[in-house]
């Protein structure tokens, strides 16, 4: 089973994921309720037809009176303008509020995406919560413009054929009826097989969403490690058992709606032989026999109608279950504006800070951390240190030492499992998200660019930054070399992940958005671990006139990046080893040290 396979398939009906699906229905209950009028208006007009030409039968066209035919036909006429006008506004008013509910929804749930923290992301596949955004609301869509609304008219037609039916004659009425027994046998077979071929629909167009989101993105591992052959055949195999399954359904489709015509068939037959021995024994008149053949036919095709309608809710009931346990996946970071409990809030302002720090804006305390993922595999360990405000700090460690975790936690993509951390003199728990984050500006090692135009890609919609600041951004980490050899310079486009700019290039421009937001804290993750040498070089000079005055971080893989700063955090299995200026940790000749002489000797051998 994949792990982007729908965990939930939903039941029949659920009285308690309708109610809830009948709140979003609310704001345009005037929408829905005229769509309503117009179906029950239009199944009367409906009805009437048939009875129209019972009337015509027997009063004029049996008796060779013409008089008031021609009022009958032109009374018939309107009706047919009035069904179509009726028909028109249902039409209208519930597509309408479905792509109005659709709009809502979705927009709710990116909401709400947007909330949830990033230990959320690492359980759930970027493929499945696609699948919650796109075709799950598509089929509620359905729902709401084919099957809460409309199946009162389906019920109304079935309640008022039948009851015309027995008011014109109870024995014929009973004979058109007595199939009912086979419709629901058919029908039951229908609901139970197409219901199973729906389950493995959704399930394997699930799988091909996920496998198309993994591979195009991986596009370029796969051509690099040729594995073009083994990924189509993988995705030949998955997408040829979701065709199988839609021909599956297609089958049971095939097959249910001329069985159910066939029954309709033979319901007209039974009246047809019934009623005909009635008409010529003089006990039902032609126009009723005519009427009944005409209702039989309108009889059938609500009952038809309402067995797909069964199939769209059951599935707006599976897609529903899903897209409600996301929304009631509850945010584990939660902003202390909105977070419940004023008092954890307060109890964070009291113990906030320690005794000799003052609140001075671009501080940093770690008191006592302590991190894990799960409840035993702890990945800091009582991580305690200060960075005061203005001082640079480099920190270096073993991959998987916990250099990144620090970040992390600091920035507030999740909490602590013990101790706290101190921004400005207050625990970042204790803080309002925006304000907290608005502090910081962080460069990463895998740069990701949003698809737009370079000065978007610099000040991220932040109106507030104009475009002098986006060009003194750029010029101050030398970026403007590259961009003003661009054919538009900073209007130029900018493709999806920036796939038409170099390692470098885009590592620049990352520089450029942290600075123009003129941040007190800098933060960078191995920020110059993807860029060469020479850009290495070019961009150290900008850094040293940037940092001046700020508050830094800088994750280091290359040690000649941070010997010039102020200390240097040395993390060793989730443990702060060492700590101090690049001579004093090469004079204690410990993990740093040892550090230190690995890469001194790889750039000897690369040099050689």
């Amino acid at each position: 089973m994949s792990i982007q396979d729908d965990d939930v398939v939903g039941k029949a009906y659920d009285a308690r994921l309708m109610r809830r699906l009948l709140q979003y229905l609310q704001p345009y209950r005037i929408n829905a309720g005229l769509a309503l009028a117009a179906i029950i208006a239009n199944s009367v007009l409906q009805l009437a037809q048939p009875y129209l030409m019972k009337i015509a039968i027997d009063r004029h066209i049996a008796t060779g009176n013409l008089d008031g035919l021609d009022r009958i036909a032109v009374l018939f006429l309107a009706i047919l303008l009035g069904s179509f006008a009726l028909e028109f506004t249902q039409t209208w008013a519930l597509q309408l509020t479905g792509q109005r509910i659709m709009f809502d929804m979705r927009m709710q749930i990116y909401r709400h995406l947007q909330r949830l923290d990033v230990q959320f992301y690492d359980r759930n596949p970027v493929g499945r919560l696609m699948t919650r955004v796109t075709t799950d609301v598509d089929v509620l869509n359905d729902l709401f413009t084919a099957g809460v609304v409309s199946i009162f008219g389906d019920i109304f037609m079935l309640v008022g054929i039948m009851i015309v039916l027995f008011v014109m004659d109870w024995r014929l009425a009973l004979v058109a009826l007595s199939v009912l027994p086979l419709i629901a046998i058919v029908t039951q077979w229908f609901r139970r097989n197409a219901r199973e071929s729906y389950r493995t629909v959704r399930t394997l167009i699930a799988r091909i969403n996920a496998f198309l989101q993994e591979h195009i993105t991986g596009m370029s591992t796969v051509q690099l490690f040729r594995q073009e052959a083994r990924t189509f055949a993988r995705f030949d195999e998955v997408n040829t058992r979701h065709r199988e399954a839609n021909v599956q359904s297609i089958f049971y489709y095939a097959v249910f709606y001329p069985a159910i015509e066939v029954i309709g068939a033979l319901a007209a037959a039974l009246i047809i032989w019934f009623g005909g021995g009635w008409t010529i024994q003089g006990t039902l008149t032609l126009g009723s026999l005519v009427a009944f053949l005409q209702y039989s036919q309108r009889f059938f095709r609500p009952i038809s109608d309402m067995s797909e309608k069964f199939n769209v809710l059951q599935a707006a009931m599976a897609s529903s279950e899903r897209i409600f346990k996301l929304l009631d996946t509850p945010a584990r970071i939660e902003s202390a504006a909105t977070a419940p409990g004023e008092h954890r809030r307060r109890d964070f302002e009291a113990a906030a800070a320690p005794a000799g720090l003052a609140a001075t804006p671009g501080s940093i305390v770690f008191d006592d951390v302590s991190f894990a993922y799960n409840e035993t595999d702890f990945v800091l360990k009582h991580v305690s240190f200060e960075v005061k405000p203005g001082e640079r700090v480099g920190i270096v460690g073993a991959t998987g030492a916990g250099k990144s975790t620090l970040i992390n936690l600091l920035l507030r993509f999740y909490d602590v499992t013990g101790g706290r951390i101190l921004v400005d003199g207050a625990d970042v728990r204790s803080m309002d998200l925006q304000k907290l984050r608005a502090k910081f500006s962080l460069v990463l090692q895998d740069v990701h660019l949003f698809s737009g135009t370079v000065a978007s890609n610099i000040r991220l919609g932040n109106t507030a930054i104009g475009d002098a600041a986006v060009r003194d951004a750029a010029r101050a980490v030398h970026a403007s070399a590259f961009i003003e050899r661009l054919p538009d310079q900073y209007e130029h486009p900018v493709a999806e992940r920036g796939a038409t700019l170099s390692v470098g290039q885009k590592q620049l421009l990352s520089f450029a958005r942290a600075l123009a937001f003129n941040p007190e804290i800098l933060i960078l993750d191995e920020a110059t671990s993807s860029v060469d040498t020479e850009t290495e070089l070019t961009i150290r000079d900008a850094l040293h006139v940037l940092m001046a005055g700020r508050t830094t971080l800088a994750i280091a893989h290359r040690l000649s990046t941070i010997q010039d700063m102020d200390k240097i955090l040395v993390l060793h299995r989730g443990e702060l080893r060492e700590w101090g200026t690049h001579q004093q940790l090469l004079a204690k000749r410990g993990i740093y040290y040892k550090l230190y002489q690995l890469q001194f000797k790889d750039q000897e051998r690369q040099t050689a």
